[in-house]
C-alpha cells in the first residue's frame, strides 16, 4: 500500500481558472469528441428506431457549450460537468435501452480526467473514483430491477455494443496519448533541467572549465573503474597574477584566466583532464601516465603558456606558470597525491617560478 501512500502525499497547486496547456487540450478534445458521440448516437437511434431523441442533441449542446466556456470555467468544474452529463447519459441510456448495450464503459473517461487533473488534491481523486464506483453500481442495480424501455434486439444490441466500445477507446485512447505524451515531455524537460544543473554545479562559471568538486567527482569514479591504474596530478599556479590584477585591473585578471583556460582546454585535448582548482590555481589530471610522462607533458604545458600572446584593452603582455606534478603510487590516498603536486608546485614557486617540479 506504499503506493497509495505516496500518492495521498501529493501536493497540489491552487486551483483556478487557469489550466495547464495539456489539461485544456485534453478537455478540448474530450468535449469535441463527446459532441461527435452524441450526434452519432442520434443518427443511430433514428436508424435503427426510426425515430428522433432529442436527450442526444441536448446533451452535444451542452458539451458544446463546455468546449465554448472552457476558458472562463476552469478545469475543475469543466471536469465536474463533463462527468455529470456522461453520468447522466449513462443513467438515460440504459433507463431506454438496458445495459447490454456497453454505454456504462463511458464513466472511465471522467476518471482519467479526474486524476490527470494536477489542480484536485490526492484525496479528492479518491473520493471521484469512488463515487463513480458508486454510481456504476447504481446503475446495474437500477438495470435489473427495472425493464429497459425499448429492448434491443440481437443485432441492434450488438451494433451498440460496438458502437459504444469503439468511441469509449477512441476516446480513451486520445486521453492518454494527450496525457502519456504530456508527462513524457515534463518528464524530458525534467531531465534535461537535472543536467543542466547538475553542469552548472560542477562548473566554473569564469572559465567554464570544471571546479574541483567536478574534477574530484571524475577523479573517484576513475579510481573506482581502473585501481590499477597509473595515473599523474598536477596543479599549476599563475605566477604573479597578484601583479595582473593590480596593474591592469581585475576585468584583465578575468580575461586573463579565461584565457588560459583556452589554452589549457585546447592543449590537453581528451588525454588531460583539467579543472580551475580555485583562484588562480589549476589542476589537471593524466590518465595512463607515470611521472616521468606527466612531466614532459607539463613542460610542454609550460612553454605553450609561456608563449601564449595576452592583448588586453591596447596592452600586449605575457604570463608564466607554474607546476608541480605527483604521480600514483599504488599506496597513498588521492588527497595525498594531490598534496604532494601541491607541495611540489610551491617549491617551483620558491626556486624561481615558471618551472615543472616532478
Amino acid at each position: 500500500m506504499s503506493f497509495l501512500t505516496e500518492f495521498l502525499r501529493q501536493k497540489a497547486p491552487k486551483s483556478g481558472k487557469d489550466m495547464p496547456a495539456y489539461y485544456k487540450k485534453a478537455l478540448s478534445i474530450t468535449a469535441v469528441l463527446l459532441i461527435a458521440y452524441f450526434l452519432a448516437s442520434t443518427l443511430l437511434f433514428a436508424i435503427i428506431f426510426r425515430r428522433f431523441e432529442y436527450v442526444p442533441l441536448i446533451a452535444a449542446a451542452l458539451s458544446g457549450c463546455m468546449l465554448w466556456k472552457i476558458d472562463r470555467i476552469g478545469p475543475r468544474v469543466c471536469g465536474l460537468a463533463e462527468s455529470i452529463l456522461v453520468g447522466f447519459w449513462c443513467l438515460w441510456f440504459v433507463h431506454r435501452f438496458g445495459w447490454g448495450a456497453g454505454v456504462q464503459q463511458l464513466l472511465v473517461t471522467s476518471l482519467i480526467l479526474c486524476f490527470f487533473n494536477v489542480s484536485e488534491k490526492p484525496a479528492l481523486k479518491i473520493t471521484f473514483c469512488l463515487s463513480v464506483i458508486v454510481v456504476r453500481v447504481a446503475i446495474y442495480i437500477y438495470s435489473t430491477r427495472h425493464a429497459e424501455l425499448f429492448p434491443l434486439s440481437g443485432q441492434a444490441r450488438l451494433i451498440f455494443q460496438l458502437f459504444n466500445s469503439v468511441s469509449v477507446f477512441t476516446l480513451l485512447g486520445c486521453q492518454c496519448m494527450l496525457f502519456s505524451t504530456s508527462v513524457q515531455d515534463a518528464e524530458r524537460q525534467l531531465r534535461i533541467d537535472n543536467q543542466e544543473l547538475h553542469k552548472e554545479a560542477g562548473t566554473d562559471p569564469l572559465t567554464q572549465l570544471p571546479n574541483r568538486r567536478a574534477m574530484l567527482d571524475y577523479i573517484h569514479t576513475y579510481l573506482k573503474k581502473n585501481p590499477e591504474q597509473a595515473f599523474g596530478v598536477a596543479i599549476a599556479d599563475i605566477d604573479f597574477f597578484k601583479h595582473v590584477n593590480d596593474t591592469y585591473g581585475h576585468n584583465c585578471g578575468d580575461y586573463t584566466l579565461r584565457t588560459l583556460s583556452d589554452k589549457f582546454r585546447e592543449f590537453c585535448g581528451d588525454r588531460i583532464r583539467v579543472c580551475r582548482w580555485g583562484g588562480e590555481e589549476f589542476c589537471l589530471f593524466m590518465p595512463e601516465m607515470n611521472l616521468d610522462d606527466a612531466g614532459a607533458a607539463m613542460n610542454d604545458l609550460c612553454y605553450a603558456v609561456r608563449k601564449m600572446p595576452l592583448h588586453f584593452e591596447e596592452t600586449d603582455f605575457s604570463i608564466t606558470i607554474t607546476i608541480g606534478v605527483a604521480e600514483n603510487d599504488f599506496r597513498s590516498p588521492l588527497e595525498s597525491i594531490l598534496e604532494e603536486a601541491d607541495r611540489k608546485l610551491y617549491m617551483g614557486k620558491a626556486s624561481g617560478r615558471d618551472r615543472v617540479v616532478i
